[in-house]
């Protein structure tokens, strides 16, 4: 096992994501414009966390940190320790909304592992790969994690410990907003509302419009309102976010491509650029203009 020294400072970025997208279920996932910076550094001793924003008031500030815990996490399976680390970061993306935020925390902490152990560690192969095995182990599911580590659009795959991703194209035209609301709601929470099973003929409308989805977000974006309509997950979901159920049906039914983020409770509209320009606001809900964002990345050398 190697010693990192102190001294030994990495910066790195993440994106939010959104997942599902309406019926892509745990498979389809996309990466936001909206970005959030971390800096990891070892230190002499002991693990601290200097967090301000989002979440700052109940987040720990010791090793059981979602970030520091992926970060040791990934140093212990490239074959490396630290005395200690230190965590700065100020956080923009919130807790409980279906933005990723726990994706975003342990891609960055994996990632941030890597960049501190390069040159004290043996050839892992491919980086992204290495990424995306950890963190769909933390994590639970791909789609969020994916996202993040590749940027775009993904489709994620596979079973636990054998997960596999691939991008797919994004229209130029295609845009992002968000309604984002004050009230989160418990991922568990909404995954716990689901039925064991679901009736065979709404599965099949699923998968066809799963696979339109991916269609219309590549080649043709007037039909993104038929390819987000989803059966299996959102309307079960309604108990938990009734507010966030409403505004889906009123956009859907004024002709926009609306969905429940993850697991809810911010809304996604995705769109042409033109069309969610006249997208107003809504009560109860921050309205956030994005576009389509871009893969985690590390944005300081690992060693001053």
């Amino acid at each position: 096992m190697s010693l990192l020294p102190a001294g030994t400072t990495v910066t790195v970025e993440v994106p939010a994501t959104s997942a599902n997208l309406g019926p892509g279920y745990d498979c389809f996932g996309l990466a936001l414009s909206w970005r959030e910076r971390v800096e990891l550094s070892v230190v002499e001793g002991g693990h601290l966390v200097e967090v301000t924003g989002e979440g700052a008031d109940v987040l720990p500030r010791d090793a059981s940190h979602l970030l520091l815990r992926s970060a040791l996490h990934g140093l212990h399976d490239l074959g490396s320790s630290v005395p200690g680390l230190r965590l700065r970061c100020h956080n923009t993306i919130p807790h409980g909304r279906g933005l990723g935020s726990s994706s975003a925390a342990i891609v960055a902490g994996l990632l941030a592992a890597l960049a501190l152990t390069e040159g004290h560690r043996e050839e892992i192969g491919d980086p992204r790969r290495w990424l995306l095995q950890h963190a769909d182990a933390i994590e639970g599911h791909p789609d969020n994690v994916a996202a993040a580590i590749a940027g775009g659009f993904v489709i994620a795959w596979g079973t636990p410990g054998a997960v596999r991703v691939v991008t797919s194209p994004v229209h130029p035209d295609v845009a992002v907003t968000v309604f984002v609301p004050d009230t989160p709601v418990a991922t568990k929470a909404a995954r716990g509302l689901l039925p064991p099973v679901v009736p065979h003929g709404e599965a099949a409308q699923n998968a066809g419009r799963s696979a339109l989805l991916v269609h219309a977000l590549a080649r043709d974006p007037d039909l993104l309102l038929d390819g987000t309509a989803d059966r299996l997950h959102q309307d079960y979901r309604r108990p938990a976010m009734p507010q966030t159920w409403e505004l889906v049906q009123q956009l859907r039914g004024q002709g926009h491509a609306a969905v429940v983020s993850g697991a809810g409770p911010t809304v996604l509209v995705l769109g042409r650029g033109r069309d969610l320009a006249g997208l107003g606001d809504r009560p109860g809900f921050r309205r956030m203009p994005l576009a389509v964002g871009t893969a985690a990345a590390v944005l300081a050398p690992a060693h001053e």
